[in-house]
């Protein structure tokens, strides 16, 4: 398999990106595969002008001369997409949102009712055989409402992605915390090994890898340095 795994942390040390690397372990653990990692943040890539041009080219290219282009050709023949990112006022950072608003490419501007009445764009790019994984960590002691506004964005763009949320991502910087997070990444590296096996993750599955480390009460404690 192609797997091209978009780092949306602006840190050269991702507590995301930590997660992540567990989860890629376990699913290029039985077999050999295509990884290509982009750091986005080092790549230009600038703000959608919302000028319409791609779509009169049609060729599944922006027209704004810059790292993007390249990305989409990768993002066409990936068969799995790994968004990876910690949480910025409730989405995605900024530089990662650009990204994403900047595959409109590979869309025509002809729209389309799904049968479960859904009015979508006609697709210039095969979706139907990408698979998406988002991976997301926040610094939230839990994610009861923190992640709600992602969750829609992730299913509204990607159709039916696994989606993990993470709260207490931090926490894998603590060294007093260390078993914590070995342990959370030894999950994350079994559910890589699933995914392998499925393209899917069961929902108990993920209910394991978003269940915070500690009690609310004590994270917030450690936060507040009490």
């Amino acid at each position: 398999m192609k797997i091209l795994v978009f780092n949306g942390s602006p840190k050269k040390v991702s507590d995301t990106m930590r997660l992540t690397a567990a989860f890629i372990k376990g699913l290029t653990a039985d077999a050999t595969h295509e990884v290509t990692l982009i750091d986005v943040i080092d790549k230009n890539i600038a703000p959608c002008r919302g000028c319409f041009g791609c779509w009169e080219r049609g060729d599944g290219h922006c027209v704004i001369d810059d790292d993007q282009n390249g990305i989409l050709d990768l993002y066409k023949s990936a068969d799995v997409i790994i968004w990876s990112f910690p949480l910025y006022c409730y989405g995605m950072p900024s530089h990662l949102k650009a990204l994403l608003d900047r595959t409109i490419p590979l869309v025509k501007m002809r729209m389309e009712e799904t049968d479960g009445g859904v009015v979508r764009h006609e697709a210039l790019a095969d979706f139907s055989k990408i698979h998406t994984v988002v991976i997301c960590g926040c610094g939230f002691p839990d994610w009861d409402g923190n992640f709600d506004a992602l969750r829609i964005q992730c299913r509204n763009c990607f159709g039916d992605p696994a989606v993990v949320c993470v709260p207490e991502a931090p926490m894998l910087n603590v060294p007093e915390a260390s078993p914590l997070a070995s342990a959370l990444l030894a999950r994350f590296e079994e559910a890589g090994r699933e995914y392998a096996a499925t393209l899917s993750l069961k929902g108990e599955t993920v209910r394991s890898l978003e269940t915070p480390m500690i009690p609310k009460e004590y994270y917030i404690r450690i936060v507040n340095g009490q």
